[in-house]
């Protein structure tokens, strides 16, 4: 199976350069690298221009004009631009651990969609990263670090902690993988959810009514999430009753997605 490592970013280069040098870092590389790129200014485009030419494996690098928060809409144009079988999806804030894609490669199951799970880095270990530029070192026990657990990687422990469920709310776009062709029956994700918030499960929830299971995977794929303020969350509960909608009456396709 080819897979595509999808990143999405918006205006934070700092943070994206230290996770691209994290998926160089990778024990197995992913086929390529997809950028879904919401509109940042041209640092962005620099860093990732810089990468390209340190890559071994294709980057593509997709991106519209900054109009708000339209992360629906570049996600689904990115994957439009991949061949690939399959598809990991991180945040442009999230580091890897250097099995993240071996790790997520091997819990690729037919008729599942994975969610996976981050360690979140306090604000003083994110602040230090980031200015020296270097991703250092990260101990589950050092102070302020949440979701500690999530830092363990077990592989042969995984399987006793794997949950399959028909649960979409717990579903999160910064650490997760799926089937294109599952992507695409659902039609992608939903580009009338405008604004932060929910997109991930409301895509979840389809996958769900569609006949897909939520494969849970802990101590495997393990990642770090960088400290940044809490985004603008004004569209979220809009955002969730269409969550609540989709469920509620079992859509499995979304009109405005991948095809509109």
């Amino acid at each position: 199976m080819t897979v595509a490592l999808l990143i999405t970013t918006y205006n934070w280069p700092e943070a994206l350069k230290l996770v691209l040098e994290s998926v160089l870092r990778q024990t197995v590389l992913p086929n390529e690298i997809i950028i879904a790129d919401d509109g940042s200014g041209d640092t962005t485009r620099y860093v990732i221009e810089t990468f390209k030419r340190s890559s071994t494996i294709p980057v593509k690098h997709f991106w519209h004009p900054d109009d708000g928060f339209r992360k629906t809409i570049i996600i689904n144009q990115a994957i439009s631009g991949t061949e690939s079988d399959y598809i990991i999806q991180i945040d442009g804030d999230i580091v890897l651990n250097e099995n993240f894609v071996r790790d997520h490669i091997n819990e690729a199951e037919e008729g599942y969609y994975i969610r996976g799970s981050r360690v979140l880095l306090p604000e003083d270990k994110t602040r230090y990263f980031l200015r020296s530029g270097e991703f250092g070192n990260v101990t589950i026990f050092g102070r302020g670090i949440k979701n500690r657990f999530n830092g363990v990687r077990i592989p042969f422990l995984a399987p006793l902690l794997i949950k399959k469920s028909k649960r979409s709310n717990n579903f999160i776009g910064a650490n997760c993988a799926y089937w294109k062709k599952d992507f695409l029956r659902v039609n992608g994700y939903n580009n009338e959810l405008k604004g932060w918030g929910h997109e991930d499960i409301e895509l979840a929830a389809r996958f769900i009514n569609s006949g897909l299971s939520q494969k849970k995977v802990k101590m495997k794929a393990v990642c770090y999430h960088l400290h940044h303020p809490l985004n603008d969350r004004v569209h979220e509960n809009v955002n969730y009753r269409v969550y609540l909608d989709t469920l509620k009456r079992g859509i499995t396709y979304c009109t405005n997605g991948y095809h509109h």
